[in-house]
């Protein structure tokens, strides 16, 4: 509530804060989910990490900075956050299909990046899957595609 409240007051004064990622920014959404399906197994690999800042800048096409600044904040709200619900409610609102889909494809070339598919990444990728509104099917099907890739080197 603050942090809106000091934003809308920055933006009417002219001083806008240097924060491109709002909370109803679909970017920090999907980048929130990215970042909690990492942290999930409690440990967030730098490769997971890489993986994660490479996938950002190229489907929005962020620069360095920038991109770090949205890791940095997708982490920040993933930690503020009590469920996936206000992130993937906004991303419903805002992407169509194909792009939801996209984001859970993400999800799940992250989760293959450190070898070892853990129960709670798992888990969570279908529940995501589940409040974008895309079926079992399709979340197989982006499950599959995703170990296919990462196990032959692509």
């Amino acid at each position: 509530m603050l942090k809106a409240i000091r934003n809308f007051l920055a933006d009417f004064s002219g001083n806008a804060t240097k924060q491109p990622f709002r909370e109803d920014d679909h970017r920090l959404a999907a980048a929130a989910l990215l970042y909690h399906v990492v942290a999930i197994d409690g440990t967030v690999d730098e490769r997971e990490r890489e993986r994660m800042h490479d996938l950002l800048a190229s489907l929005y096409g962020l620069d360095d900075e920038a991109t770090h600044e949205l890791v940095r904040d997708a982490e920040i709200a993933d930690n503020e956050a009590v469920d996936l619900y206000r992130f993937t409610s906004l991303l419903k609102e805002r992407l169509d299909e194909a792009e939801r889909e996209q984001i859970v494809a993400m999800m799940w070339d992250l989760v293959y990046r450190d070898g070892e598919l853990h129960e709670f990444e798992d888990n969570v990728i279908w529940r995501v899957a589940d409040l974008l509104g895309l079926s079992s099917r399709d979340r197989i099907r982006l499950k599959r595609a995703a170990r296919n890739e990462i196990t032959n080197g692509t």
